[in-house]
């Protein structure tokens, strides 16, 4: 694997897995516990905010050297509301059903803090390979987030998943799941989960990094 290649594919891991969105930097948590009563939901608003973040990593990283840098903020917030918009009218005529499921929350798109911080801190400095790499691994992990936390509510609060009934007409749903609290201790016990992973994963690199230095 050439050099770029490597890099490009740890800018992609990094965002999927170690510095996941939501479940390592704990960002957009407003669409993440509002939309996420069910898993196709979870799939809209995911894949809303990856066609927004790739797109708006492409033009700031190739208008970097063009943007003046006193309005590189205003610029950015520009490029993003233009793909949130796109993705507003294109949700609105071919899906009005999510479209009105996700209601006020894909404008919104443009005030997720996820998006503008990627564009500031990684895509205005970077090339456009791996502007490019690092949104898809980010919207990646927020799109698996989203699913996964919809997934789950879905699966306890009516036992369906994607709408298809899982568990039959004997299943009592915990309704709590699908209200707002669901959300929160849904949220609260997957952030826990990845917490104790990442601190089981640091151990064990202490470990071998003990182990090898006691052979030297």
């Amino acid at each position: 694997m050439a050099k770029s290649e490597k890099q490009a594919y740890d800018e992609f891991i990094k965002g999927v897995w170690r510095e996941n969105p939501v479940f390592v930097q704990v960002l957009g948590m407003c669409p993440m516990l509002a939309v996420t009563n069910s898993a196709i939901n979870g799939v809209a608003m995911g894949m809303a905010t990856f066609f927004v973040l790739m797109g708006s990593s492409f033009l700031v990283s190739l208008l970097k050297n063009l943007i003046p840098k006193q309005v590189r903020i205003s610029c950015f917030i520009i490029i993003i509301a233009t793909f949130v918009t796109v993705v507003d009218y294109v949700l609105l005529a071919t899906l009005p059903g999510i479209h009105k499921e996700l209601g006020a929350f894909i404008p919104l798109i443009v005030a997720n803090c996820l998006i503008l911080g990627r564009q500031e801190a990684f895509a205005s400095r970077n090339t456009i390979r791996m502007a490019l790499a690092d949104a898809l691994g980010m919207a990646a992990g927020f799109l698996f987030a989203l699913v996964a936390l919809g997934g789950i509510r879905e699966i306890l609060g009516e036992g369906k998943l994607f709408g298809i009934s899982l568990f039959g007409d004997n299943f009592e749903p915990w309704v709590i799941m699908i209200l707002p609290p669901g959300g929160f201790i849904t949220l609260g016990l997957m952030l826990l989960f990845f917490n104790w992973l990442e601190e089981k994963k640091k151990k064990l690199d202490a470990q071998v990094a003990a182990t090898e230095g006691s052979d030297l």
